[in-house]
């Protein structure tokens, strides 16, 4: 003699409810959002470990034009200037460019000859480096997020 127990499925389906609260739409905005954070935060890196020229004030010239670089040389916070980039979606895959259009920077980046051929200048591995550190911190400032989303979808 088999014996079926009663199961109660009122609460998946109020779980359902509320995960279907999350449509296509919202997804990908919220996905947007992910990628533009670690933007912000990859910039915010780079942007401080640039290193600035100094020049003697006789010289007229003006340190800093590599760090401006990062921002297209916008005089705006990073926060803003990574809002108005655009998220290209390829497949499942999300890409930011981040593009200092400097045209020194690959040079400060990964190193250089002297001009005399004889010498090697090292590179400052500004952006290699912050790369690194996001990609070590991206999954826990992503989990954060998607608790904190999780938990407006569950109230």
């Amino acid at each position: 003699m088999s014996r079926f127990g009663r199961c109660e499925f009122s609460g998946l389906k109020k779980l359902q409810s509320r995960l279907n609260k999350l449509d296509d739409e919202e997804i990908n905005i919220f996905i947007q959002s992910c990628a533009k954070e670690l933007a912000a935060r990859l910039l915010a890196k780079v942007i401080k470990r640039t290193p600035v020229g100094e020049y003697p004030s006789s010289s007229g010239k003006k340190g800093g034009t590599l760090r401006r670089g990062w921002t297209a040389g916008k005089n705006q916070s990073v926060s803003k200037y990574v809002s108005e980039l655009v998220i290209h979606h390829y497949g499942g895959v999300y890409v930011i460019e981040i593009v200092n259009p400097v045209d020194y920077a690959s040079y400060v980046e990964f190193g250089h000859r002297t001009r005399n051929h004889k010498g090697w200048v090292k590179g400052r591995f500004m952006l290699t480096i912050s790369e690194q550190e996001i990609e070590r911190d991206a999954p826990m400032i992503l989990e954060r997020k998607l608790e904190k989303k999780l938990r407006e979808v569950f109230r």
